[in-house]
């Protein structure tokens, strides 16, 4: 069942997270991944900066997150992760398709660059690869991540 996801959900929402996340160690530059990935203060953050979750509940216990925010002129896919004993079973795409309905112009979302599965991901969705300079662009005005991660990450569109 995909619901809004709340603060109650907090907890849970930062489990699924990091345990997702572990995905990315070793792919992640070791100057760029900590431990927890995404504390739960900064995920609260992401959700006063009007990061909207939703989540995939499965008897009671939430195994996926994906936020939507709205940023100017386009929409953001952030912070998609399936807990690891549920992925490959279309919670990511139930949850893609969920949060792209009533978008209204250009949708994006950022990944780090060596993360062929998430680009694979959102290539099969009908998102398109940035070129390295729009990349950049887009995530100087849409995105606030360091020099460092802008470097390593990559921007796909859908228009």
């Amino acid at each position: 069942m995909i619901r809004e996801c709340t603060d109650a959900d907090l907890a849970a929402m930062a489990a699924v997270i990091n345990a997702a996340a572990e995905a990315y160690r070793g792919v992640i530059p070791e100057d760029c991944w900590h431990e927890p990935y995404m504390p739960e203060p900064e995920l609260r953050g992401e959700m006063a900066a009007g990061v909207r979750f939703r989540g995939i509940d499965e008897a009671g216990r939430l195994v996926a997150v994906m936020g939507r925010q709205p940023v100017e002129d386009v929409t953001l896919i952030r912070h998609a992760y399936v807990a690891p004993p549920h992925q490959s079973r279309g919670h990511g795409a139930a949850l893609l398709a969920d949060l792209s309905r009533d978008v209204d112009g250009p949708l994006l979302v950022g990944t780090w660059r060596a993360a062929a599965w998430a680009i694979g991901f959102y290539r099969r969705h009908g998102f398109h690869l940035a070129g390295d300079e729009e990349t950049d662009r887009l995530l100087r005005r849409y995105w606030t991540v360091s020099a460092r991660q802008r470097a390593c990450s990559v921007v796909l569109c859908r228009l």
